[in-house]
Parts: C-alpha cells; structure tokens; sequence
C-alpha cells in the first residue's frame, strides 16, 4: 500500500465520521424549524407557510451566490482549508439561533449559515480527487452513508431533546457537535495540497473546454437541480404534515423527528450497495432506477391519511435518494479530470442551492394556497420531469 493510498484510507475513515457528525448538526433541527417559527410570531396559515419557506430558502439562495468564489478558493488554497472554514462559521451561525427572538434574527443567521456553507461538499471533493476511479463509487457511497445515518439520528435526537428541554438548547448542541466536526478536520485530516496562483487557475471556459463531454455534466448538474427542488418542497412541511394528520394531538415533535429520520435510515443502508453496483452495472442505470421510484412514492404520499402511512413511505423515498445523490456525484468524478473536480464538485453544490431555494418555496406556495396532498403530486410531477431530461441530457451523452 502506498503512501497515497494510505492517506486517501485515512482520509476517508476521519472524514466520513466527521460528515456523521455534521449530519446530526444540520438535521437535529430541521423537522422543528417550521414549529420554532411558530413560536416566534402570530401567523395565518399563508403568513407561516411563506416565512417557513423564505426561512428555508435564504440559506441556499447566500450558498449559491458564494459556492463557485468558495470553489475557487479551494483550487488555490486546499480543500481542508474550506472544511475548516465552514465547520467553525456554521457553528457560531446556528449554534446562535437558539438565542432569536423573532423570525427576522432567525432569517439573517440562516442567511449567515448560508454563507459558510459547504463543509460536507468539500469533504466530498477532497475524498472524489484522491479516490483511485475504480473505487470511487464506493468511496462516494461511504460518504453519503455517513451523513445520512447522521441525518438518520439527527431528527431523533433533535425531537426528543426539544421535547425534553427546548428548541433553544437543540440549536446549542448542533453548534457544539459542528465545533467537533472542526477540531476532527484540522486534527486528523491529510491533504497533499500545492497550491497554485491566481493566475495559474483555470477559468469556467477551460474547465468546460477540458471536459469529455460537457453536456453530460450540464445535465447532471440540472438533474442535481431538479433532485433537491423536489426533496426539499417537501422537508420543510413534514413537521407541519404530521401535526395536521394528527389532528394536533400527542406529541407531534418527536413523531416529526421520527418520520424525518426515516429516509436516512433507508439511504444509510443503501447509498455503499448502490455505489458498487453502479460501479459494475453503470451508474446512470441506478439514477434512472431511483427517479422512476421517487415518483411512485411520492405520488403515493398524497393519499396517506395517518402517521403511519406517511413514515412507510418516507421510509422507502430513502432509498431512492441512495439511488441519487451520491451517484451523480460519482458520475460527476468518473467524467472529470482531477484538476477540475474540486471546480465541478462547486458548481453541484451550487445547483444543490438553486434547488434548495426553488424547493421551499415552491412547497411553501402550493401548501399555502391548495394543500399538502397536491403539494406531493406536484413533486412526482417534477421528478417525473427530471427523468425525461436525465435521459436526454445525460443517458445520451454517455461514452
């Protein structure tokens, strides 16, 4: 084993407990949020529907505009710099949302959170550009298990700790676990970086120049688009969907955090299994098997009328996002070469924002002016959308 490997090893075990953590982080909170807004005002039903949407978009909307300057910076000063950099600004901006008082502090910090941006995407490029290309799928598989078993105990114990103490105390603790994640980074982390000049660092236009077939990659940064507008129409009304088909009875905290966990568990299991196969069969045949799945759940979503229903089929759109996200990430480093990955890896994350802003607002609107039933259709819809143009734009372009 050389010694390249053995960092890569290395890097991959540190890293991949590291997004674990930071996965608890981001999701502890998430199932809460809209039920926190709740707290912070008197809202009609349009009125909450619309800041639970801006609320969620704000983030993604700062994340976009700042991704490819963080991109960039990363080809000039290192990936680990940028893990760094965002893990300890991400911690003080959400670590300090227990402390609002209203909606409007809250929608600048998430605006802040936004800025600093990027700790899991960067651990992603650093782990694609020192993966060996037969092994990527499996490494990028490992990467995705890891935070999304995080995700999985995130919203477990986000409910339970802010039914036990306070939606204040839960938003300390995922600033204190992302502060852990930092000192793991800057601990143990080994990247072999030499960096370049300004001058010497390429432009968009080389990038796509030196690119096999730029189509392919446009298309699988559109379907990226397209994946997280649909996702996240629905994360930011979950919470809001099982108080309703409660009735608003029993503890519908902890049953929120419980079905919003649910998909991880799914994903943890899958995301490694679908990275090898993809790896032997073709990745863009395991990306077309989890769109034509998400449409049958979440069309099926919009006919559940308890709890139950809803958890089971949350449950089985995790595997179809095992089928997703990790694997166009895969395709996306199987179709670049190392010097233009971490610029690439950029633009994705960027994408991912644009669907994180599109998402919620997109819920927010049509939850605000139908209600959550269609708000399901509509997003099998999109997916179904998303499949068409995936064939199209990628399947086409495929060597």
């Amino acid at each position: 084993m050389n010694k390249q490997e053995i960092i890569f090893k290395q890097n991959l075990f540190v890293l991949a407990i590291a997004v674990f953590i930071a996965g608890i982080g981001f999701s502890e909170a998430l199932p809460f949020l809209p039920l926190y807004i709740k707290t912070l005002g008197t809202f009609t039903h349009k009125e909450l529907n619309f800041w639970v949407g801006f609320t969620f978009s704000t983030t993604y909307f700062v994340s976009a505009l700042v991704s490819p300057w963080w991109g960039k910076l990363a080809d000039q000063r290192g990936r680990k710099l940028m893990i760094l950099r965002s893990s300890i600004g991400m911690a003080i901006a959400i670590g300090s949302m227990g402390f609002v008082t209203n909606v409007y502090q809250l929608f600048c910090l998430r605006m802040l959170q936004g800025f600093f941006a990027g700790f899991v995407s960067n651990a992603n490029a650093l782990i694609a550009t020192e993966s060996p290309k037969n092994q990527a799928g499996k490494a990028m598989g490992t990467m995705a298990a890891s935070f999304t078993a995080g995700n999985l105990l995130g919203p477990l114990l986000g409910g339970l700790l802010a039914s036990m103490f306070t939606y204040h105390f839960t938003f300390l603790l995922t600033g204190i676990l992302l502060f852990i994640s930092f000192i793991l980074s800057f601990l143990f982390v080994k990247e072999e970086f030499k960096p370049i000049s300004k001058q010497s660092v390429i432009t968009n236009k080389q990038v796509i120049n030196s690119l096999k077939s730029s189509n392919l990659i446009f298309g699988l940064l559109l379907t990226t688009i397209i994946i997280q507008t649909a996702n996240s129409s629905i994360n930011p009304i979950v919470a809001l969907y099982v108080a309703n088909l409660m009735h608003n009875q029993g503890n519908t905290i902890f049953v929120a955090g419980i079905i919003a966990a649910l998909p991880g568990i799914a994903t943890f299991l899958a995301a490694p299994r679908f990275g090898e196969l993809g790896d032997k069969i073709g990745t863009h045949k395991i990306i077309i098997g989890g769109l034509i799945s998400a449409i049958i759940f979440f069309f099926a979503t919009a006919f559940v009328t308890n709890a139950v229903q809803l958890g089971f089929l949350r449950f089985l759109i995790g595997f179809s996002d095992a089928c997703l996200f990790s694997q166009v990430q895969t395709m996306l480093a199987k179709n670049s070469s190392i010097q233009t990955t971490g610029r690439i890896f950029s633009w994705n994350q960027s994408a991912m924002y644009i669907g994180n802003i599109f998402g919620p607002l997109v819920g927010s609107t049509v939850a605000g002016f139908f209600n959550y039933n269609v708000l399901f259709i509509v997003t099998a819809a999109l997916v179904g959308i998303n499949l068409l143009l995936f064939h199209i734009n990628v399947v086409k372009n495929i060597n």
